[in-house]
């Protein structure tokens, strides 16, 4: 690797993992600004294994602010388990990079914090996933938008589940952590909210939606997060390079859904909202913080401070350690679940 203290003239961008919304044009006025050239790693990862690389000017990045998904690719690939770290430093310095700006979660940006520790790789990262489950900032980017789509669909499945008298599970994307059952459910006024961090119990629910119906209120809202674990229901087998379970074929909603008919004798249907969390426009909320996040990584990677993150922390933009990041998730505290929890039935 080249020595950081050099002028850096030539910066590479990538994203692994979900699509959403991506603060190029932040980054692209800054590196515009200090003469640099901005060249998009295609595909995440995989772009720096294999090589694929495509300039990126002003013409590219015209007029994305509201639009959802990326423009450079992503995919699930991880040069470690690849064993592909050679290839990925190799690529990086036969394309003449001076620097990587990294967009992603906690599998993202662990490769990142391993490249950059064990490696040296000048490389600094941007905390993007809809989950929100990044140490070290208190809001990644994505996660307003799908709490906001989830909170749309708690509030139209209302309706119908009134209507019919229905229980209506609604099953929500949150593989460790549930930050948006809660955000989202709180705001929908759900009745019942599950979280991975709390353990599931059945009969709880069901007494909980038994309870309703004694009150005279005949329908019910349950919000789910996708990564419950459930009695009785076991993983799918199918996993991805970070060796996660493809959680979309877990069934967590629809499992829980024929529970709750089971012990309630209540007609129950489910919604699974999936990818449709991850897609459309950004909130204003998600624009604006995706920008400040690309100006703080576009500082970061001009003044030679590689192995920093970008993050949020009250009203500042900040900088924290990648290996800190991603030391550990940041998962919903109890008191959060305590707020959800005093609203059930």
């Amino acid at each position: 690797m080249r020595s950081s203290a050099r002028r850096h003239e030539t910066v590479g961008l990538t994203r692994s993992g979900e699509e959403r919304r991506h603060p190029h044009r932040g980054r692209r006025f800054r590196a515009d600004a200090a003469g640099w050239d901005v060249v998009a790693v295609r595909e995440g990862w995989r772009g720096l294994v294999e090589p694929i690389f495509e300039d990126l000017g002003p013409a590219q990045v015209s007029g994305i602010l509201p639009r959802g998904g990326t423009i450079i690719g992503t995919s699930r690939t991880n040069p470690f388990k690849l064993e592909a770290v050679d290839k990925v430093l190799q690529n990086f310095s036969d394309r003449g990079l001076d620097a990587l700006v990294a967009i992603g979660g906690e599998d993202t940006l662990g490769v990142a914090a391993r490249l950059y520790a064990e490696h040296q790789l000048p490389v600094v990262g941007v905390p993007k996933t809809i989950d929100n489950d990044l140490s070290g900032t208190d809001y990644t980017f994505g996660f307003d938008t799908a709490v906001s789509i989830a909170t749309e669909a708690i509030d139209r499945l209302h309706t119908t589940a009134e209507s019919h008298n229905r229980v209506m599970v609604v099953e929500v994307m949150g593989r460790h952590t549930g930050w948006i059952a809660v955000m989202s459910g709180i705001a929908g006024g759900a009745d019942v909210i599950l979280v991975p961090e709390i353990p599931l119990d059945f009969e709880e629910v069901a007494e909980a939606i038994r309870k309703r119906h004694a009150h005279g209120k005949n329908f019910s809202i349950v919000v789910v997060s996708e990564g419950c674990e459930l009695p009785g229901l076991a993983d799918a087998e199918e996993r991805d390079q970070f060796g996660h379970v493809i959680l979309s074929k877990r069934g967590v909603g629809d499992a829980l859904g024929r529970e709750i008919e089971q012990r309630t004798g209540y007609e129950t249907r489910v919604t699974v909202l999936g990818h449709v969390q991850r897609g459309g426009s950004p909130t204003a909320r998600d624009r604006l913080l995706a920008t400040r996040f690309g100006l703080k990584a576009a500082d970061l990677a001009l003044g030679g401070e590689f192995g920093q993150m970008a993050a949020l922390q009250g009203d500042d933009v900040v900088a924290v350690p990648l290996a800190e990041a991603t030391a550990e998730l940041k998962v919903v505290p109890r008191e959060w679940y305590d707020v959800a929890r005093a609203f059930f039935g």
